[in-house]
């Protein structure tokens, strides 16, 4: 269950990150019903400390409020951060010995690390300072290329932006993925971005955009309300009453993304949370979403997730 989330910072306070968290679990939703938090933004003293863009910040509580957390979030500066004091790592340690889930945003993968909690395991940060985490711990598995990992209880995100992908990830995993992708709505960010740091991408916020005067939300609507048809870029054009390159050029100037990548985004989005709602067979869940066979789902599902159909299932169906 997750319903108690604290942040840990530190100066320099990196203020996109916290800014992120912040945003995600610190404010209450739009929609009502989405999940709401107890928030607090921790740090060794309650007292205000310098951000890394120059205005300070105010800690609410100090490393106690740890005890409670089901989601500790730590954040870090631009290496060489300080070390973490012994107070933060036993509290660290403690709270991970009892069962919390514990991040790590950007470089406060460097944090966890002293704190040993990433020996053995795999994880991220930001590309610029995976080597150094590389060199500087060699108990951990560094995967560079990772927007964010998970392993056990303890998962790291890369760059700033990445935080938002973890967030996301993490109430996925508790309140499945229909829940997560309200929230990214509200966010007005794509749900799960496929692909690794090494990706361009040019505009990072997908289908949100298509509202106001680029003419392709009812569209939009109708492909998202029939995945099962023929949704190839023809198709759609012929629709839309243009010729396919003028129609492709338009969806991504609109959306941000081309109409192939877009038609298999929602596909797979729709196939979570089919499996989510059980009953259906995997070979089922594939022809309803238009994706055809229960083999190509698979494909699609490891390259976004890392994982089956049904161990997707396994891990975030109800009962």
């Amino acid at each position: 269950m997750l319903s108690d989330v604290a942040v840990v910072v530190a100066a320099p306070v990196p203020a996109f990150e916290l800014g992120i968290v912040s945003e995600i679990f610190g404010l209450r939703r739009l929609d009502r019903t989405l999940p709401s938090y107890r928030y607090a933004v921790c740090a060794e003293r309650i007292a205000p400390l310098p951000s890394s863009t120059g205005f300070t910040v105010a800690p609410t509580h100090d490393l106690r409020r740890l005890a409670s957390a089901d989601l500790i979030v730590v954040t870090g500066a631009a290496p060489p951060i300080p070390a973490p004091t012994p107070a933060l790592i036993a509290a660290l340690r403690r709270a991970a010995a009892r069962g919390a889930t514990v991040a790590a945003v950007c470089t406060g993968a460097f944090v966890l690390a002293e704190a040993g909690l990433l020996d053995g395991r795999r994880a991220t940060t930001h590309w610029g300072y995976a080597d150094r985490l590389a060199r500087q711990h060699p108990a951990v598995t560094v995967e560079p290329d990772r927007i964010y990992v998970v392993d056990g209880p303890v998962a790291t995100s890369a760059g700033a932006s990445a935080a938002i992908d973890l967030c996301l990830h993490l109430i996925r995993q508790a309140h499945g993925a229909a829940v997560a992708n309200r929230v990214a709505r509200e966010l007005v960010v794509p749900a799960h971005r496929s692909g690794g740091q090494s990706q361009f991408t040019p505009l990072p916020v997908g289908e949100e955009r298509r509202a106001g005067s680029d003419g392709f939300g009812a569209l939009l609507d109708w492909a998202a309300a029939h995945l099962d048809d023929d949704l190839s870029v023809e198709a759609l054009a012929q629709r839309a009453a243009m010729s396919p390159r003028t129609f492709a050029r338009r969806f991504a100037e609109a959306t941000g993304s081309t109409p192939a990548a877009w038609v298999r985004d929602q596909r797979l989005r729709r196939a979570e949370e089919m499996l989510e709602g059980g009953g259906a067979t995997v070979s089922a869940v594939a022809r309803r979403c238009g994706l055809g066979s229960a083999d190509t789902l698979r494909r699609h599902l490891q390259r976004a997730r890392g994982v089956t159909p049904e161990q997707y299932r396994t891990a975030f169906a109800g009962p």
